[in-house]
């Protein structure tokens, strides 16, 4: 397949490949990143995608009520975006019920509204950063509860050195219901050069700049480690920190975007032959 010109799908399509966990095992099966012949067909592959992340989130427990929104550019008209839409739980968004916004939140293409708060944050961010594709928020209950303390996350594991120095604290609008355009716009300045932020007395946010895919795995997975640094305070005991180098080299193996994408693709999978209804 020929793949489509234009930065965009320069990141989305030749992301950083070279890793420990990348089999020389020629013949083997091993997921592969696709390449696309039309911006239709790229599409599709995005709308499958973020629905399906929208349903990890359900089988991981990550939802609140209305709370929380993940969004995905699009790639024939960068200055859109699709999200879930709003007062539909993750487990039962599809295709049919996602919308396409621009940055001012104007819903241009679906019959559902958009989250004001997830258009204030989200719009903010991919308008500011062109190379973010991706950008994922949830009310989770171990990210929320991490935020509170304002302070970054311990390089305690080998799954939480995938952010070591990869990830901000951000106390701008900390803690005050995001649904005024000033809120994005002090919240958006923080995601250059980073993944993910913990967004004080709110709770956790995380972009990607190569696919919905790795933003959706590396939420989950800095929930799992907001989950687990709380654990191991909870004991009282203080724990021993991965040096700075070994950390660095963690990071560098097992937190790049190629990785986040290959750990979403068992999700990928599982959804796929489990709930079929998520093409409807």
């Amino acid at each position: 397949m020929n793949s489509l010109p234009g930065q965009l799908e320069k990141q989305l399509l030749s992301p950083d490949r070279v890793s420990i966990y990348q089999p020389e095992q020629e013949g083997r099966i091993f997921p592969s990143i696709p390449e696309f012949r039309s911006h239709e067909e790229h599409r599709q592959y995005l709308k499958q995608r973020l629905v399906a992340a929208c349903r990890a989130f359900a089988l991981f427990g990550l939802d609140y009520g209305f709370a929380g929104h993940l969004t995905v550019r699009d790639p024939e008209y960068p200055h859109l975006y699709w999200t879930n839409p709003m007062c539909v739980h993750f487990s039962r968004v599809k295709l049919s019920n996602l919308i396409l916004a621009d940055h001012t939140g104007t819903v241009v293409e679906g019959k559902y509204a958009i989250n004001r708060a997830g258009y204030v944050l989200h719009a903010a961010v991919h308008e500011e950063h062109p190379d973010i594709v991706a950008m994922c928020h949830a009310h989770t209950e171990y990210g929320t509860a991490f935020a509170s303390l304002g302070r970054p996350l311990d390089p305690i594991s080998q799954d939480a050195c995938a952010f070591y120095d990869d990830h901000v604290v951000i106390k701008d609008e900390a803690g005050q219901v995001a649904v005024e355009t000033k809120a994005g716009m002090s919240v958006a300045p923080h995601f250059k050069g980073v993944r993910a932020a913990i967004h004080q007395n709110h709770g956790l946010l995380t972009v990607s700049r190569h696919s919905i895919e790795a933003a959706a795995f590396w939420f989950i997975a800095l929930e799992r480690c907001c989950k687990q640094q709380l654990m191991v305070e909870a004991a009282g005991q203080k724990p021993s920190l991965v040096p700075h180098d070994r950390a660095v080299y963690s990071r560098e193996h097992v937190g790049s975007e190629y990785i986040g994408w290959l750990h979403f693709q068992p999700i990928w999978e599982q959804l796929e032959a489990t709930q079929p209804d998520m093409f409807s």
